[in-house]
């Protein structure tokens, strides 16, 4: 079967800037995309306000820290792979693939623990 085609294909010779409406709706809609999507150069300019509500005590050693957030991470490997026994599917192979990454990043914190206190 041979379907006709014009080439190239007809198009709608409508400009978004035919009347004064359209160009109010065309300013409007790139003022709603400009603030719920704002331009990475906006997000970079914005001053990064740290917050009080959870602080952690200045006077922690590195060590220190790093125990601890090694200490987390496997707890949080151990609450994933409980939540994982209950589980099928997609669901399932997404939550081993977070265990994955939390696994790789108590990985690197061990690493990271090695280098400030070598094992003898």
């Amino acid at each position: 079967m041979f379907k006709v085609t014009p080439n190239p294909p007809d198009t709608d010779p409508a400009s978004p800037y035919e009347s004064l409406d359209s160009k109010k709706l065309n300013n409007a809609a790139e003022r709603a995309l400009d603030f719920h999507f704002p331009s990475m150069a906006d997000i970079k300019a914005t001053p990064r306000t740290p917050s009080a509500l959870f602080s952690v005590d200045p006077e922690a050693t590195t060590e220190t820290l790093v125990v601890y957030l090694v200490e987390t991470l496997a707890s949080v490997d151990v609450m994933v792979h409980q939540l994982v026994d209950h589980l099928e599917g997609g669901t399932r192979n997404a939550l081993l693939g977070i265990s994955n990454s939390v696994m790789l990043a108590e990985i690197t914190a061990n690493r990271v623990l090695d280098q400030i206190d070598p094992p003898a």
